[in-house]
């Protein structure tokens, strides 16, 4: 497994339990499965195997973490994205909000 580089610079080794916290504090009492936890953190890790890196930014990691979540779950998704990205205000929040719902839109089918 890579290294992760820290947005302070530091590097630490890939530690997939911060991984699944992470996940699994996004995901409280919403109907997901342990095993879906873990699906979506085997996913990560297979990602970041498949890549060949030696280091990975934490920033990288924390973007697939967003759209394993959004997979599964949209308010999941925005939890996690809320203290990822570190949401000032309701403004940033209503953002990530209507950027997901214009995602939502435009992966309706349409009906003639």
């Amino acid at each position: 497994m890579p290294m992760v580089i820290k947005k302070s610079g530091d590097r630490e080794p890939f530690d997939r339990n911060k991984i699944l916290v992470g996940i699994q504090r996004a995901c409280q009492k919403r109907p997901i499965s342990a095993e879906e936890m873990e699906r979506m953190v085997d996913s990560i890790e297979e990602f970041l195997q498949e890549s060949g890196e030696k280091e990975m930014s934490s920033t990288v990691i924390g973007e697939k973490v967003m759209q394993e979540l959004h997979k599964v779950d949209e308010v999941a998704y925005v939890r996690f994205a809320s203290v990822y990205r570190s949401f000032r205000d309701i403004t940033d929040f209503m953002r990530e909000v209507k950027d997901l719902l214009g995602t939502r839109e435009k992966s309706k089918p349409k009906t003639h």
